[in-house]
């Protein structure tokens, strides 16, 4: 009835594709786009897309990517740099380079050859569990360096 909505769960970055390289389709050179684009064909030089890119699965691209965020169902032999954004490998995906992102998801089944820079971490949870243990321990001091300070009043106390 009145205030009740169906939900529908669309991923935005799926709407707002505004470039589109279909089945078929071989770009050879390089790909620079500033909305979102979408890859079914094959693109032979470096893609350099401002919003996000998504590889489909017949999708290939031979070069260099920068985007702000990647969805790879298809392939991509050359480096990834998403430093602001995240790299999503599908289970039928394959990335054959270096990847520079924020965050990374890989699914079982997918292929990736390479190393993982993970830019704009400020601490991850290592660290931080480092720091608390010395933090633990420095207030676990204090506290018998405190005791002890006491310890030692008492037993001049009881000596005089």
């Amino acid at each position: 009835m009145f205030g009740s909505r169906k939900e529908t769960n669309v991923d935005t970055t799926l709407e707002q594709v505004g470039t589109i390289i279909g089945p078929g389709a071989v770009i050879d050179g390089p790909l620079t786009t500033k909305d979102s684009t979408r890859i079914d064909g094959i693109v032979k030089g470096n893609v350099t897309i401002s919003g996000a890119l998504i590889v489909g699965q017949e999708g290939k691209i031979t070069g260099t990517v920068s985007c702000l965020n990647a969805y790879v169902a298809g392939e991509i032999n050359g480096n990834v740099s998403a430093p602001q954004g995240k790299v999503e490998i599908s289970d039928t995906g394959k990335v054959i380079g270096d990847v520079s992102c924020k965050g990374i998801v890989i699914d079982e089944n997918a292929v990736f050859h390479g190393k993982c820079d993970m830019t704009d971490v400020e601490k991850n949870s290592a660290e931080i569990a480092k720091q608390r243990v010395v933090a633990d321990k420095t207030s676990d001091e204090s506290k018998e360096a405190s005791g002890e300070n006491q310890e030692s009043k008492e037993d001049k106390e009881d000596k005089k």
